[in-house]
């Protein structure tokens, strides 16, 4: 569990992919059977390099160093080092990672790089201005504390911005879906939450009705 108080800033994203050259248009080896590149599975930008600052400076622009950001997985690609090269361009000193699928050197702390950021976990949730968020870098269907308003965000699937709200309080904060190609400021999103519906992706989760006595 992380608890921040409530005068702290707090950012959150996913999927940055810093340093994925085939998430990048410009140089991809991805293709549709007809030859052409993907354009709904890449950034457009040219080159990895005008990715990478585009990435660095959407960050840098709006999470000081004294606030605090919160990264639902896939932080950086294409080996090792670029990890630390990226977690150095970021001026924010407090980070909290959440593991993606492709954070395996991160997972293993090779070289003890789970030191450049404040926490590392594959789940937890956030208490934020009297609400609590479920930090997972996958979607769920369903989770802890659904139906007492309790707030889903993920990563992972690259979703649109037009797609980013699943059902009810859940979400996909990656950068591919925010507006700006940014992050996220938590105010933000609590008043986008604030008045979207308690429901499940499950047709009967019982989590959602109204009967007395349910605890979990």
């Amino acid at each position: 569990m992380i608890k921040i108080d409530k005068d702290r800033k707090v950012f959150v994203t996913s999927d940055t992919h810093f340093s994925h050259k085939n998430i990048c248009r410009g140089v991809t080896s991805w293709h549709l059977p007809d030859g052409s590149v993907p354009t709904d599975q890449t950034r457009d930008f040219k080159t990895i390099e005008q990715m990478n600052e585009s990435i660095v400076s959407g960050i840098n622009s709006v999470v000081g160093q004294d606030d605090i950001l919160i990264h639902l997985g896939d932080f950086s690609f294409g080996g090792f080092e670029n990890i630390k090269i990226f977690r150095d361009r970021i001026v924010c000193k407090e980070i909290h990672l959440i593991l993606g699928n492709h954070d395996t050197h991160i997972e293993k702390n090779r070289e003890n790089i789970q030191e450049l950021f404040t926490s590392v976990n594959h789940y937890t949730k956030l208490m934020y201005k009297l609400k609590t968020f479920v930090l997972f870098h996958y979607p769920v269907v369903s989770w802890d504390g659904l139906n007492k308003g309790h707030i889903h965000l993920h990563g992972h699937v690259h979703l649109p911005t037009s797609l980013r709200f699943g059902k009810g309080k859940k979400m996909d904060v990656g950068m591919d879906g925010h507006p700006t190609f940014g992050v996220y400021d938590m105010d933000d999103i609590i008043r986008m939450m604030e008045k979207r519906d308690i429901v499940s992706d499950m047709l009967f989760d019982h989590h959602t009705d109204e009967l007395k006595g349910i605890v979990g």
